[in-house]
Order: C-alpha cells, then structure tokens, then sequence
C-alpha cells in the first residue's frame, strides 16, 4: 500500500493530502529513511513522522484497504 493511504487510513495523518504535502517536506521517514509518498508499505516497517517539535514513531502491524476508527488502532503500535 502506498505511504500516502496508509497514512490517511490508519489514522496517522487525517487526510491523504496533508500526508501527500508531509512527504514531499521531508517530514516522513520510513525505517530511518526520508520516504517519498508513493513509497510501498508494508508490515514490519517503522514509521517516523515530525509535528514541529515533536516525533511519533509508529510500527505497522497490519495493512486493510479501509478500517472504520476503532480498527484503525490496530493497524499500528507506537514505539
């Protein structure tokens, strides 16, 4: 699954857009790595994405094309 939707549909980030415009910023990281918003996602893989001063690492459990709010915790785990 694209970066982008995986953002949006777990919650990350509330819209695809803002998501699209954190990733060409630079502000998303995938394992360490500046990411691109088309980048693949898949589970296992950490993601870090910078809020001004602040940084929320999350680790992907899972991947569902669409989630309703109480499932889309569990698609992830903070660290």
């Amino acid at each position: 699954m694209r970066l982008d939707k995986f953002l949006k549909v777990s919650r990350l980030i509330k819209r695809r857009t803002v998501a699209n415009e954190a990733c060409d910023a630079g502000r998303v990281t995938v394992n360490e790595k500046v990411a691109k918003a088309s980048q693949e996602v898949k589970e296992g893989d950490v993601i870090g994405i910078s809020f001004g001063n602040r940084e929320v690492k999350a680790q992907v459990l899972s991947i569902k094309e669409t989630t309703k709010k109480e499932e889309a915790q569990d698609m992830v785990r903070y660290l």
